[in-house]
């Protein structure tokens, strides 16, 4: 961080957390609430259409950018960063925080001038709080439905998504990053 903020004087640096989700027919069985003595039945769907929802939240400001699409490769990765970083405030640095999944790393990655990139440690998800986004949205908003088709997948991903992510208050609950705090205290000991 203290690179980045070196390199970026002029610039207010903010962390930023990115990961991707696929959303589709199969979708998640959760628990409901149900009179006492009574078994409340669940949808289960069988087909197969699917979609990508790619998220990058700020846990400080509660600020989410979002992109679906119907296939996950480095191509989509870059339409995402040229949108993500259009969304910036122009006096703003992104450090935006991702996993080491191999499209996050191909050499056709265009990374926009107002971001930086760094990865986190294989096998950790747990240190990307969007993770706790995707168990929201599934656990809440995408849990025992029927989707007809691949345009009914994408109205319930993008309803969802916009009644979670552009509510900064519920970002900032969701994706509340704890171990930024402490590893920032670290760095200027």
């Amino acid at each position: 961080m203290k690179r980045v903020e070196a390199a970026h004087p002029a610039k207010r640096v903010r962390v930023w957390h990115q990961d991707e989700a696929r959303f589709g027919q199969q979708c998640t069985l959760t628990r409901t609430w149900a009179a006492t003595g009574s078994r409340p039945t669940a949808v289960r769907q069988t087909q197969y259409k699917y979609l990508w929802v790619l998220t990058a939240a700020c846990g400080e400001t509660g600020g989410a950018v979002g992109l679906m699409s119907p296939h996950l490769n480095a191509g989509v990765v870059n339409v995402f960063l040229e949108q993500f970083a259009r969304e910036l405030p122009p006096d703003e640095h992104a450090v935006l925080i991702w996993d080491g999944a191999e499209f996050h790393k191909a050499k056709t990655l265009a990374v926009p001038p107002n971001v930086t990139i760094l990865y986190l440690p294989p096998y950790a998800p747990e240190l990307n709080p969007v993770e706790n986004l995707w168990h929201y949205l599934r656990s809440h908003l995408w849990s025992n439905r029927l989707y007809s088709d691949y345009d009914a997948l994408m109205d319930a991903a993008t309803t969802a998504w916009r009644a979670v992510c552009l509510t900064a208050s519920l970002i900032q609950s969701i994706c509340a990053c704890s171990y930024l705090p402490a590893a920032e205290r670290q760095e200027l000991a």
